[in-house]
């Protein structure tokens, strides 16, 4: 169940936002920076222990169907300040004095306290004539990247890496830096004259909520997970992005390409396993053709999935990567995410080249740009 903690936290981050239902900037003001937070702690010098998924089920009597598997459906939320590598100076495993220095200085949650008054529905309209606080494209009522670390069923946690033990994201090898740089973000074009030359997200194509493995993003980190007697099927609120893993299938020889890949299931006990290959860039963990990536779900308590990874690819990275995080579940239902509905920046942008050649002005960007 949640605890105390966590729901006063979560109290707070509600109030602040109704009554913050308007603009703001995406970056915290200068003033109000992070780095003023509660000096780092110092990690521990022996490793802690990492709780196996049956550690964390304990007692729990797990619901299940009608064909008695595990009931994993439902709709979840990610949403933490804690992020994938583990922050200087912090164990994995941390205590409240220690979660609450992550936190305060997380930038959602500075945001949260700094900006309050741009949003103020009791201001009423701004001045005419007076300048606006720079709102940038995303103000914070609109954000949810989330306010407190990971909980897994009260314990929490600073980062999503549970090995190597350093809690870091393994280096690559050189092959693997070569196949970054050969199949990295390389921009085609000026920027301004084709679709295909803009970015995936700004594109509405994918951003990669879904990985896998699942991270952290700016908002919409929530999920809806679906199973039948034959699939695991995960789908996140960005974008609607879905993933659809047979269970006790094959890797088809000679499919299409696809941003999230391919992936597979199959029951592990009470666990599902869902295995993935193939992923293109800018969808999850880079890997190779021959990388994989091995997710487990398995239920812990009413209102948790403990969600595990393991990324292995000895071509890529110079070690196999794991680790843990927790899926709580979500009182409501995910929203629909149009996203191209209403997306005339994209439509602006390619306008904005039309009028320079009409004009006969040189198109700008290429490589250097920014989007």
């Amino acid at each position: 169940m949640m605890s105390t903690r966590t729901r006063a936290l979560l109290a707070v981050a509600v109030a602040a936002l109704l009554a913050a239902p308007a603009a703001l900037t995406q970056a915290a003001p200068q003033s109000a920076s992070p780095q003023s937070a509660t000096p780092q702690p110092v990690a521990p010098a022996l490793p802690q222990h990492v709780k196996t998924a049956a550690e964390f089920v304990g007692d729990y009597k797990t619901p299940r169907l009608k064909d008695g598997k595990p009931d994993l459906q439902g709709f979840f939320t990610n949403a933490t300040v804690s992020r994938m590598d583990r922050p200087n100076g912090y164990p994995l495993i941390i205590n409240d004095e220690q979660a609450a220095s992550l936190e305060g200085r997380a930038q959602f949650n500075v945001r949260l306290k700094t900006e309050r008054s741009y949003v103020d529905p009791k201001l009423g309209a701004p001045e005419k004539g007076k300048a606006l606080p720079g709102v940038g494209n995303y103000d914070v009522a609109y954000t949810d990247p989330g306010n407190a670390v990971i909980n897994i069923k009260g314990e929490l946690r600073s980062a999503y890496i549970t090995f190597p033990e350093n809690g870091r994201t393994p280096g690559m090898t050189e092959e693997g830096r070569k196949l970054r740089a050969a199949e990295g973000p390389a921009r085609r074009g000026t920027g301004f004259d084709n679709p295909e030359e803009r970015g995936n997200s700004e594109r509405c194509i994918v951003i990669g909520t879904n990985g896998p493995p699942f991270a952290n993003y700016l908002y919409n980190n929530n999920f809806q997970i679906v199973q039948t007697k034959d699939h695991f099927v995960i789908m996140s609120e960005m974008i609607h992005d879905t993933r659809i893993a047979k269970i006790n299938g094959d890797f088809a020889a000679g499919a299409p390409d696809q941003y999230m890949g391919h992936s597979v299931a199959h029951w592990d006990g009470d666990t599902m396993v869902v295995e993935t290959k193939g992923m293109r860039p800018g969808s999850g963990a880079f890997v190779s053709d021959n990388g994989k990536v091995v997710e487990r779900f398995t239920r812990i308590s009413d209102n948790q999935l403990l969600y595990e990874f393991e990324v292995n690819d000895p071509a890529v990275y110079t070690s196999v990567y794991r680790g843990q995080s927790s899926l709580t579940k979500l009182t409501d239902r995910t929203y629909e995410y149009a996203c191209h509905e209403g997306n005339y920046g994209l439509q602006n942008i390619l306008e904005g080249g039309r009028r320079n050649d009409r004009l006969g002005l040189a198109q700008t960007g290429g490589q250097d740009r920014g989007e």
